[in-house]
């Protein structure tokens, strides 16, 4: 069990890590300021790319964001019940995520308003957006369907 030193502020008041937008990434992070999906996509082949490259990795084409529809199942999932992420002690347990979206791409996120007791392989979900604790940037979170 870790202790808070007297000086180390509440976890509710430590933020989570920000996001650190790149050259590859800035397309995804400029739509989810606007909160949209979007996923790197070959202009040539049409191949989506999850990470976002420059140029697509089966035909060497240009690449650029395009909206999704933000709809898939869970793929895989793990549910965090110790904190790890001071920011995120208040909603232990939690589950994260892999979703395989409909386009064919894998993008992670936490599954949220369910009980991590229902979350299951193969559960139909939808993007949303959540603004991160302490910030106004937007985190990717998935809802059940239905």
């Amino acid at each position: 069990m870790t202790v808070n030193a007297p000086s180390d502020p509440p976890a509710a008041l430590v933020p989570p890590p920000l996001p650190s937008p790149d050259f590859d990434s800035e397309g995804f992070w400029a739509a989810a300021a606007e909160r949209r999906l979007t996923v790197c996509r070959c202009q040539a082949c049409g191949e989506w790319l999850q990470p976002p490259l420059e140029r697509c990795r089966r035909c060497a084409g240009p690449t650029a964001f395009e909206d999704v529809a933000g709809t898939g199942e869970i793929y895989s999932f793990i549910v965090v019940r110790h904190p790890s992420v001071p920011a995120f002690v208040s909603r232990l347990p939690y589950a994260i995520a892999v979703v395989a979206l409909d386009e064919g791409v894998r993008m992670p996120g936490m599954v949220v308003g369910v009980d991590t007791a229902d979350v299951a392989i193969g559960q139909r979900v939808n993007a949303d957006w959540e603004s991160l604790p302490g910030s106004d940037d937007p985190a990717l979170v998935w809802r059940v369907a239905g």
